[in-house]
């Protein structure tokens, strides 16, 4: 964990702001430098995974858990790079807003700039394109899921039976017939991944810790799940048998179905040698791009909620145990180079802490749980010790103020928020940022949300729901008086980074 006390934002890309309807990796780094002028150390997003309609394009349901979002893909870095010029890029500002992702006009957008600059490429860059091709295993595969998708009706199962179960010739066929539309989506990646280079080493340049995000789990119609069917609890129908959610809790009084199809840990009583080795992949490939990662649902490794497919809720599940501590130490040298932050909210039991201190994780501390019950509430900054992050709420909360104005929380809640922060409540999201700098927490992450002071209207996500989340954008708003009143703040609580010392030079071309 972090050796000393510091503290981020937490802004998915998708909601930075630009003129191209979708936040991307050229905000990303404008963005860089705001948290260095502002003394935070750390960025963290949501997963960066390619995603789908049927889904509202979440992040947490991804079609492939080791590939890029090309919607991320900078319009300005392609023409910096030499892919595209300036004409090329004009974008349709009349049906762009800037408060909100519009895929429906971004998708075609993103995917013409992509071909343009795919027609482009030259000698120069073919090099770099077929070493990238070779040395991304899962390429191959990701490429043929997405052609199939785009030439198949509905999920996987749905295709033909040949395709559905991976027929050598039904393989090998797709590949002949769509190659120059495998290319593109190969060129795709290509192009993401050389974006996320420029932005990861620019960040590591000036000083600032990316950190993401894995799912415990992958969505059924996904790559990892069809191209590794031998790792998934499916039946003969390829249909998941038991699926992943969480029993009633604190955001759902049914529970939360996520319909993920559960893994098959173990075969015949051993450890499912092929998922292994797809964990390690996908935790290679995260460390390639971020320095420190949050693991979503992590108390799914001590015991996960399995729930029968059949079920349309998540009431009738049960408890079965996960992999555990022998997990993490099987994964080696994939892991040692990332922190990890284990997620280790909802219904946490004594063997889940175990765990979460055996592997010396850092938890996470949600200060909007900390006022609801009485003082031996874990998330009041009184009762937790050095090894956690903070945060005033997450990508799956109300914003601060959202959950202060919300007639739903109980008024006894907001009382004592205003008692311990000694506060009239006239300026709600600052006393949570407060109360989390101030806290023994060694990192302190905030959402931008809560930074600004935004209402419900700008959530990220209300789980158990599908309409009206991951779209939320915010206008350009990263202001000089913004930065200062962060760093003053971070600089109160001793928790304002040190850069280096050409942390301020604010053009990329130059690094």
């Amino acid at each position: 964990m972090v050796k000393q006390r510091q503290s981020g934002i937490l802004l998915h890309l998708t909601s930075l702001p630009g003129p191209f309807g979708i936040g991307d990796l050229g905000g990303g780094l404008k963005f860089i430098d705001f948290l260095v002028e502002s003394g935070q150390s750390c960025w963290q997003f949501l997963p960066t995974c390619p995603t789908a309609e049927i889904f509202s394009h979440s992040p947490y349901m991804g079609l492939s858990a080791l590939a890029g979002n090309t919607l991320l893909i900078s319009p300005d870095l392609l023409v910096e790079d030499g892919w595209l010029q300036g004409a090329d890029i004009e974008a349709p500002n009349d049906i762009f807003s800037d408060f909100h992702v519009d895929f429906k006009g971004v998708i075609p957008f993103k995917e013409q700039l992509l071909a343009l600059a795919f027609e482009r490429l030259n000698i120069m860059h073919q090099e770099r394109f077929a070493t990238f091709c070779e040395e991304q295993k899962w390429l191959d595969d990701y490429a043929l899921f997405m052609v199939a998708k785009n030439h198949y009706q509905g999920g996987w199962p749905d295709w033909p039976r040949a395709l559905a179960s991976r027929q050598p010739k039904a393989l090998a066929d797709l590949a002949e017939k769509f190659s120059h539309e495998l290319a593109l989506v190969k060129f795709g990646q290509f192009i993401f991944f050389d974006q996320w280079h420029t932005l990861h080493s620019y960040a590591q340049h000036k000083g600032v810790v990316l950190c993401g995000d894995i799912p415990i789990y992958v969505g059924h119609d996904s790559v990892d799940v069809w191209a590794n069917q031998d790792c998934f609890q499916l039946g003969a129908d390829f249909q998941p048998t038991l699926v992943a959610g969480v029993p009633p809790d604190y955001f759902s009084a049914t529970g939360q179905r996520w319909g993920n199809p559960l893994y098959r840990w173990t075969v015949k009583g051993e450890k499912n040698e092929a998922l292994y080795e797809w964990w390690r992949q996908r935790f290679t490939v995260i460390s390639s791009m971020v320095d420190m990662v949050r693991i979503d649902h992590f108390r799914g490794f001590e015991a996960y909620w399995q729930i029968p497919a059949e079920e349309e809720t998540a009431m009738n599940g049960t408890w079965v145990k996960g992999p555990g501590y022998e997990f993490f130490v099987s994964m080696g040298t994939a892991i040692s180079e990332i922190e990890i932050i284990a997620e280790d909210l909802g219904v946490i039991t004594p063997e889940v802490e175990k765990l979460r201190d055996d592997l010396g994780f850092p938890g996470m501390k949600i200060l909007q749980f900390a006022f609801d019950s009485d003082e031996q509430n874990y998330y009041l900054p009184c009762n937790y010790s050095e090894n956690f992050v903070v945060y005033s709420g997450t990508h799956d909360n109300d914003t601060a103020v959202g959950w202060y104005l919300d007639p739903k929380v109980a008024q006894r809640s907001k009382d004592r928020l205003r008692r311990y922060a000694n506060s009239d409540g006239s300026m709600i999201h600052h006393d949570f940022l407060r109360l989390a700098y101030g806290s023994v927490a060694r990192l302190a992450i905030i959402p931008i949300q809560d930074v600004l002071g935004y209402g419900s209207d700008c959530r990220m996500n209300t789980p158990a729901t599908v309409e009206d989340n991951w779209i939320w954008r915010c206008s350009d708003v990263f202001t000089a008086d913004l930065a200062t009143f962060l760093g003053k703040e971070a600089l109160f609580y001793n928790r304002q980074a040190v850069f280096p010392e050409d942390s301020l030079d604010k053009d990329p071309a130059t690094e």
